[in-house]
């Protein structure tokens, strides 16, 4: 995440960057397949049919997650992605019928008025980046609870790992067309040096941004395969409470009173929510 948001300080084309971790993923991908580490799965079309949605809302989200990150600080985007369980908690009642208790929907509360309360103190605040994480959080709980959805099927030839490989794949191919009719291709050193940028520095930022970016994701994948969209989204804050902390720190991001006790609110929010959620019922699945 740092890497990424070095390289979108110095070149803010976040779809050349999304594709560029989709491109590097792919290649993984097909590695892993290639060299019998990761069995290749016998895909039907109607398989990759009901992946595809999986694909579309992983492409957005992680895109805007990168229009985010091009906005606005670090650990602005992870405090406003804080709210991941209020998202997870609708769609999965939506989707996958788990309703939770009016205590976990209270927990949500702190949640919501914690991240509302670092926006409007946050320094580095625009829009453009607080609705690029908002959509950011919308299509990234979309697409747990339909990874969920997927794997209550229990697809005999389709693992975890060779879901989120597969969508990466299709990640890839969805978002480069849109790269050549929007930004265009601007990750060529023909461009890079015309900008002034160091080549080798952006290369190289780059490529670990997309590597870490996949390895996180495919864990992230695993994980799901265990738990419920719910817990997973709480593990995911549970891991922006070291980003903002480390951003903060390596950044020297500069964060106000009001901001620290907003985020502070926002991230008790969610270790309520967790405490809370231990203590429902396991959920029904639609």
């Amino acid at each position: 995440m740092p890497f990424c948001f070095l390289v979108l300080k110095v070149f803010p084309y976040p779809i050349n960057i999304t594709t560029v971790q989709f491109a590097v993923g792919t290649t993984i991908s097909l590695f892993m397949w290639a060299t019998g580490i990761l069995k290749r799965p016998k895909i039907s079309s109607a398989q990759l049919l009901a992946i595809l949605p999986l694909a579309i809302v992983h492409t957005m989200g992680n895109l805007f997650t990168n229009m985010s990150l091009g906005k606005v600080a670090v650990s602005f985007t992870h405090t406003i992605k804080a709210m991941e369980p209020f998202f997870s908690v609708l769609l999965s009642a939506m989707f996958l019928g788990e309703l939770p208790t009016p205590w976990v929907v209270l927990s949500l509360l702190p949640i919501v008025g914690g991240v509302a309360l670092a926006s409007i103190s946050e320094a580095s605040f625009n829009w453009a980046g607080f609705l690029s994480a908002m959509a950011s959080n919308v299509t990234f709980q979309s697409r747990n609870v339909l990874s969920k959805k997927l794997m209550l099927k229990k697809e005999a030839s389709l693992d975890n790992i060779n879901l989120f490989s597969i969508i990466t794949v299709m990640s890839f191919f969805l978002l480069a067309p849109v790269t050549l009719l929007t930004e265009g291709v601007k990750v060529t050193p023909t461009y890079l040096q015309s900008a002034g940028l160091n080549l080798q520095q952006v290369y190289t930022r780059s490529l670990i941004a997309a590597f870490c970016f996949h390895a996180y994701q495919q864990v992230s994948y695993m994980i799901l395969a265990r738990v419920s969209p719910v817990t997973h989204s709480v593990g995911n804050c549970v891991k922006r409470v070291v980003v903002i902390v480390t951003s903060v720190l390596f950044f020297k991001t500069p964060v106000s009173p009001i901001n620290s006790i907003g985020t502070a609110i926002a991230l008790a929010g969610v270790f309520l929510y967790s405490q809370l959620k231990r203590l429902q019922p396991k959920p029904k699945t639609a």
